[in-house]
């Protein structure tokens, strides 16, 4: 962070006294936001350098630009932002910060925003250009912020355009102060000061109105003009003011561009030559200048000294005056000029624009500034230096991060014949390409990368720059080679290309056999090795443990806990999660990437035992942490558990619609898809009663109960089976529920030899519910009976739950045989816990007439009563009973029915068709 975007710029020599302004951003010091929005050139820095330099609070600012579009960059910004107040404030989160991965944001501002509560006195912080930010994390970083802002604290923004900040339910609030155009414009008074006592010019009030009305009191558009002015009265050119305003005329637009140019002519030669090459650099220093300009004559710092006493819109960055900036809209224009006349200026052979970036690229990287350096020689065209730098930059980022945006946009940027020239920086592509879900470019980039490892003895167009790297390159080509085949499930690829990695790599070499060893962990898992699976990741695991790299030995719980779940033992993937938050706390005080897989794995574990409330906290959890603490297959994961809960509180259509908004974020990785959206889409349009819709779905993928089984095609056909059932519920057809039964009597056995006990207990579940169709309760408590058994150790509940009165009419059949009595106990309790009723979000079957026997005659009668409008004692008197007998009765109903409440009762009747 370079100190420079820390100083705000004080006040120029002579400038316009803004009172009405600066008395409405001291009345809103009691908000928490003042926002100046308005477009380039309205005097929004310099309004705010008046009011702070003479503020009574201590005011901690930083500029922004577009490199800040990276969260961590701005959060680092703004924590040192806070230190030139409050020296130590912040501390903890730059450590955070420092760390290989960016910290999760809200987690971050929470630890930060309490230390700030602590700081003594009021104080402001101001963030310069804020429309540079073109970023939704740090937009919501910045929301969080301002809804949790201490009332010692005042944040301004300066901006070109509003922010993505909820600024309307701020102003609701009045906690929001806004200058926006209106408010900026010089008014007619501002604007005679300016012109006549600030530019000293003289002119009558109607040349003032009319340079006020055409440049709609824009204050650049009034400097300018100002310039101009004086430029042309130096050289007697214009004895009549008032001739030389009339002839500006069209919008401030058209007039801008014609005073800059009247302002450049009128300059020295030396001045306009150092304007004009100095303005490809976003910051300027003396010493860059020099190396810019190449002139000995000239002297950089001298002559940013001139242009800040000239007021040539150029603005100090520091206190020391040693970096500067010009003025955005004024550096825009010097650029124009500069390519319009590249090559000679002024009748003297000039340097390219093209030589002038590459002189900055390389003062920028002799001085350690590579993100500088690679954007000037990109200007450049010069690809072979960034080439150079990113190949040399380009390994140790991958080795520290999951992704990066900024890396793949420089390779983008590079010409394809160069980048195919160079081995590593061609296997450095494919693996940004493979981290982003481009499959087959990635592919043509391994192909470029293997062909110079083919090639003896090496080619002279070979281009390496790091050796070591070089060296390593059959290792990492194999890595890549074994993620690039699990994302197309290519298991036997995977296998043979991350076991050569792993050969090839040295034991002590833990971050680089981490991901190979995880891949071996993923192709076990697809084949349905669970327990070899398992082994294998957690040796990735605890190699990037043992190398200190936390983000990376937490990336892989989720997957953990996940082959744990296959094999049911849901009390083990509870573990798995919470050993990993143990280790997360144990780094620092805040959380790291991958906290949010953590909780949502959590939620979805807690949904499955039946603790709806926990599951609900630990997904608002994960929500709240958000994308800066999640894995890049987060927001898919995400929709999915939110879908679930959606299932569970019976809200099909909008389960549905957050499946297909899952279906839209899915790309394809390395980790097994053993749960298809489809399939689940399937399930839940079986409980919308739309079984033509899962039919369809059963023929698009050609699903049938003679395929071969297969643990990535389990979900398919367990659901498979499902629709099956359904079918014989609406059609009668025989045939259907036979091969119901027949398939899942396969599936049982190819899920038992699996040691997936998670599969076994859905499977009996569903077999308990065909036999029931097909032979009885009796036949159906067999297998019902043995999935108790298998579930009660963990906690399972909406496994049974889900299934809806069919189910629940089962388990009154076992609690009547005393089968598992406490957790069947448990079980029916849950069927009533959710909203005051039980929604029945896989409704296999209407109610099925085996499940009519759970309602006797008398309760049917009193069931048809409760439809009317008849009271408690009116009911007894009409049925001939006591008042009690009828109240037991009712509970019995409610019990059996799922509900607490009358209304629900006769909902749910009416629901399976008891009315009839």
């Amino acid at each position: 962070m370079l100190a420079t975007k820390l100083y705000f710029p004080a006040p120029p020599p002579n400038f316009v006294n803004r009172t009405r302004l600066v008395e409405r951003l001291n009345g809103g010091l009691h908000r928490k936001l003042t926002l100046i929005s308005a477009p380039a050139g309205f005097g929004k820095s310099t309004l705010v350098s008046e009011w702070v330099a003479d503020c009574k609070r201590p005011v901690a600012w930083l500029s922004l630009d577009e490199g800040d579009n990276e969260l961590t960059r701005f959060l680092v910004g703004l924590v040192n932002a806070l230190q030139t107040i409050v020296k130590n404030i912040g501390v903890g989160v730059l450590r955070v910060l420092e760390s290989p991965r960016p910290s999760p944001t809200e987690s971050i501002l929470t630890f930060l925003l309490n230390e700030i509560s602590s700081v003594s006195d009021p104080f402001i912080l101001v963030l310069e250009d804020y429309h540079a930010i073109d970023s939704k994390p740090i937009d919501k970083a910045l929301t969080f912020l301002i809804e949790h802002l201490p009332p010692k604290m005042h944040l301004v923004l300066t901006t070109r355009e509003d922010p993505d900040l909820p600024l309307a339910r701020l102003r609701v609030r009045n906690q929001l102060t806004e200058l926006r155009v209106t408010d900026l414009r010089f008014t007619r008074t501002e604007a005679d000061e300016f012109l006549n006592q600030v530019m000293n010019l003289g002119i009558s009030a109607v040349d003032v109105a009319a340079l006020e009305t055409r440049t709609e009191g824009w204050v650049a558009g009034l400097q300018l003009a100002a310039l101009a002015l004086q430029g042309a009265a130096s050289q007697q050119e214009y004895q009549d003011p008032h001739a030389f305003i009339q002839s500006f005329t069209g919008s401030h637009h058209f007039v801008v561009d014609y005073l800059v140019e009247e302002v450049l002519q009128r300059l020295p030669v030396s001045v306009q030559t150092f304007l004009l090459r100095t303005s490809i650099l976003d910051r300027l220093c003396g010493p860059l200048c020099d190396a810019v300009l190449l002139d000995a004559s000239v002297s950089g710092q001298e002559t940013l000294e001139y242009l800040e006493y000239a007021n040539l819109f150029l603005i100090p960055l520091d206190n020391e005056r040693h970096w500067y900036r010009y003025h955005h809209l004024f550096a825009e224009l010097l650029r124009q000029r500069l390519r319009q006349n590249s090559g000679s200026q002024m009748g003297v052979e000039s340097p390219s624009v093209t030589e002038l970036h590459n002189r900055a690229s390389q003062w920028c990287e002799h001085h350690g500034l590579l993100a500088d350096a690679i954007r000037h020689a990109l200007a450049a065209s010069n690809f072979e230096h960034v080439a150079n730098l990113v190949e040399q930059e380009w390994p140790v980022m991958h080795r520290s991060y999951f992704r990066s945006a900024t890396t793949l946009g420089w390779m983008k940027a590079l010409p394809d014949r160069l980048v195919r020239t160079r081995p590593v920086l061609s296997l450095g592509y494919a693996w940004e390409l493979l981290n982003t879900g481009q499959l087959e470019a990635a592919e043509i980039r391994l192909r470029d990368a293997e062909r110079w490892l083919e090639t003896t003895p090496p080619a002279p167009e070979r281009v390496v720059v790091d050796q070591d790297e070089y060296q390593s390159l059959p290792a990492s080509i194999a890595t890549a080679r074994a993620y690039h085949a699990m994302a197309l499930g290519n298991v036997t690829g995977t296998v043979t290309h991350a076991q050569r990695a792993l050969d090839l790599l040295p034991m002590e070499d833990y971050v680089g056999r981490g991901p190979a060893a995880a891949l071996l962990g993923l192709a076990y898992w697809a084949n349905g090795h669970l327990e070899a699976a398992h082994r294998a990741l957690t040796e990735s695991m605890a190699g990037f443990q043992k190398a200190g790299n936390i983000l990376f030995a937490i990336s892989g719980v989720y997957g953990l806990a996940d082959i744990r779940i296959a094999q049911g033992r849901l009390h083990e993937a509870i573990s798995t999660y919470e050993q990993a938050l143990q280790l997360v706390a144990a780094q620092d005080e805040l959380v790291l990437q991958g906290t949010a897989d953590l909780s949502l794995g959590l939620s979805e574990l807690c949904r499955e035992q039946g603790d709806l409330e926990s599951a609900r906290t630990y997904l608002l959890k994960s929500q709240a942490l958000g994308e800066s603490a999640a894995l890049p297959d987060w927001p898919y994961r995400l929709c999915l558990a939110q879908a679930r809960i959606k299932q569970v509180h019976g809200d099909l259509d909008d389960a549905l619609d957050l499946l297909n908004k899952a279906e839209r974020l899915y790309s394809r990785g390395p980790v097994p898809n053993a749960r298809p959206i489809a399939a689940m889409k399937a399930r839940v349009w079986l409980a919308q009663s739309r079984l033509t819709k899962a039919l369809g779905w059963v023929r698009e993928r050609g699903l049938s109960v003679e395929d071969d089984l297969s643990y990535l095609r389990e979900f398919e056909h367990i659901t498979l089976a499902r629709v099956l059932i359904a079918q014989h519920q609406q059609d009668r057809v025989e045939s259907s529920i036979r091969d119901a039964v027949k398939l899942l009597a396969r599936l049982l056995q190819a899920a038992e030899a699996g040691g997936r006990t998670g599969s076994v207990i859905e499977v009996l579940v569903l077999q308990a519910l065909a036999h029931a169709t097909l032979a009885g309760i009796r036949a159906a408590l067999v297998p019902l009976e043995r999935a108790l058994k298998l579930a009660e150790p963990e906690g399972y509940v909406r496994i049974f739950v889900d299934e809806g009165l069919p189910m629940a009419a089962l388990l009154q059949a076992a609690a009547k045989q005393g089968i598992a009595p406490n957790y069947v106990s448990q079980l029916r309790g849950a069927f009533g816990n959710v909203g005051g009723q039980t929604p029945i979000t896989q409704p296999l079957m209407a109610q099925p007439e085996w499940a009519n026997e759970s309602l006797s005659e008398r309760e049917l009668d009193v069931l048809r009563l409760l439809r009317t409008e008849l009271g408690g004692p009116e009911i007894a008197r009409e049925l001939g009973v006591s008042l009690n007998t009828m109240r037991t009765h009712t509970k019995n109903i409610y019990e059996k029915l799922g509900v607490n409440k009358r209304r629900a009762a006769v909902h749910r009747a009416e629901q399976l068709g008891l009315y009839k």
